[in-house]
């Protein structure tokens, strides 16, 4: 009888410990933490040293030179050729998620328009694009789109869609500049007066 109440109590404590350790949750794998971004370069920064040169080199990249000496039709020819204008088209693209990542600095401190004139001041721009940040990220998403088609024109080796494609860029910019830049030139200008008697 003695044997039997030992088993029996041996049987209970495995299925006790065996049911502990069912109870237990899994462990969990330890929680990724979120990238810390060091926003070093400001939105002017990048315009000048990542969109700028990139679009330029796009831009420029097929091209009709009628001169003297006749017709230069300027386009990507070599594989190394269309590879660079590839690399700068990735530069585009990547510069507009770059242009939306939050708490960028429009321009330095103390830094102002090239022409008041013309051009709002960084303060100005920095107000209009905290105002409605969907509506930033909305012009750089455009202008990663226009540069995805140009994109898919380099991929295919396409100089007729590199050129046709090129203008697709130049809207997207103009379209943010509009609007962020020299708002002004958006706007209608007044109607001419009318004078009697002429």
């Amino acid at each position: 009888m003695r044997k039997y109440g030992s088993l029996l109590l041996t049987s209970i404590l495995v299925l006790l410990v065996g049911a502990c350790t069912q109870q237990q949750a899994p462990p969990q794998p330890a929680a990724q933490a979120q990238p810390e971004y060091r926003l070093t370069a400001t939105i002017k920064d990048i315009m000048d040293s990542v969109v700028d040169p990139g679009a330029d080199y796009i831009w420029g990249s097929v091209e009709t030179v009628v001169s003297a000496k006749g017709i230069d039709e300027k386009y990507p020819r070599t594989d190394e050729e269309w590879k660079e204008v590839r690399r700068h088209a990735i530069q585009l693209l990547e510069a507009t998620n770059l242009l939306q990542m939050p708490g960028r600095l429009v321009a330095k401190a103390g830094e102002k328009a090239d022409d008041p004139k013309v051009e709002l001041g960084p303060e100005q721009i920095a107000e209009l694009i905290n105002k409605d940040r969907a509506a930033w990220n909305k012009f750089a998403q455009g202008l990663h789109d226009a540069t995805m088609a140009t994109f898919k024109a380099i991929e295919a080796k396409d100089k007729e869609e590199l050129l046709n494609t090129g203008d697709g860029i130049d809207n997207a910019c103009e379209k943010c500049h509009l609007q962020y830049w020299y708002p002004n030139e958006n706007k209608p200008a007044a109607a001419p007066s009318q004078k009697s008697g002429n």
